[in-house]
């Protein structure tokens, strides 16, 4: 199946902006984000198609999928 993963902030180092990719049946937000190479305690926002999601939550064709650091500040 086909994908958009977004990627925000420094996640975009050495990847990507915006990218189609394609996936098993199956494939969770959380097996992108492990494909990535990105620490699941560095994420801070998961959205398919603008709405939250959990690293558990499957993707389905045509999914967007957004992903966003931790945001720091003092």
């Amino acid at each position: 199946m086909k994908v958009s993963v977004k990627l925000f902030a420094y996640f975009r180092d050495n990847r990507f902006l915006e990218e189609g990719r394609e996936y098993k049946n199956n494939t969770t937000v959380g097996d992108v984000v492990d494909g990535l190479d990105i620490d699941r305690e560095e994420v801070g926002v998961l959205m398919i198609n603008s709405r939250h999601c959990q690293f558990e939550t499957e993707l389905h064709e045509g999914d967007i999928l957004a992903i966003f650091p931790v945001v720091g500040g003092g």
